[in-house]
């Protein structure tokens, strides 16, 4: 492809990379950025992007005051639906969009690590690969968050789960994902060695998502590449 506008990936940790969304973006270049600390970070204008993609990490999205670069990124989040320009937010990328369109978080609300279900509660091109079908049904997937987001004004509520209501919303041309579906075996063996990830895990506990990434991640490789599959042709739509 030329003269391709790249997508913008804003990262906020090493190990929370794209895993099986890269392969769905095949031939469309991505930059990856991690602005967290800096209280000025230039970021290019969303009229030079295809899309944005915003990944995972540890911090509170409402931390300002200790990661300044995050008020950047909700500007640039909040610009980009303006703007019509597709954006997925993954667990962190997720809450920063949904601050970014007026919602409210909610630290410590929703205390999620492990394989479970999300319902999904209508259809969409990108959360609705998930469990093909009406927009209704089930997909096991990672979770791992103890914050939770309200449903911002005039989006669609995509995905629910017993704990966390808003697992998964649209906003115009902007999806956001409270779970993982970006996981592949590759990514959870890494968490899984990662100390801080597994920070406050028994032995037990992380055996157990270890086990269950073992079952259920070969089911979700097809759901999840067709969802990011649609995510990135509506970045080459825009080109």
């Amino acid at each position: 492809m030329t003269d391709v506008r790249p997508v913008l990936v804003l990262q906020h940790a090493p190990h929370e990379g794209l895993g099986r969304i890269s392969p769905a973006l095949g031939d469309v270049p991505y930059r990856v950025r991690t602005v967290l600390d800096d209280p000025q970070p230039r970021l290019p204008g969303v009229d030079a992007l295809s899309g944005v993609v915003v990944m995972g990490g540890p911090m509170d999205a409402d931390d300002v005051a200790g990661h300044p670069g995050l008020a950047a990124e909700r500007a640039l989040l909040a610009a980009a639906v303006d703007a019509d320009v597709p954006v997925l937010g993954v667990c962190l990328g997720h809450q920063l969009l949904a601050l970014a369109l007026g919602a409210r978080l909610h630290r410590r609300a929703g205390l999620e690590i492990g394989f479970a279900p999300v319902r999904l509660v209508a259809d969409d091109p990108v959360v609705g690969a998930l469990a093909p079908g009406t927009g209704e049904g089930s997909a096991t997937v990672l979770h791992w968050h103890s914050d939770t987001v309200d449903l911002p004004a005039g989006a669609t509520l995509l995905a629910s789960s017993d704990v966390t209501q808003v697992q998964a919303f649209r906003a115009g041309s902007a999806v956001g994902v409270q779970f993982h579906p970006e996981l592949d075996a590759a990514l959870l063996d890494l968490w899984l060695r990662t100390p801080d990830m597994v920070a406050g895990l028994d032995e037990h506990e992380v055996d157990a998502i270890r086990s269950d990434g073992a079952r259920h991640l070969p089911a979700l490789a097809g759901p999840a590449a067709a969802a990011f599959g649609a995510f990135a042709g509506a970045v080459r739509a825009r080109g």
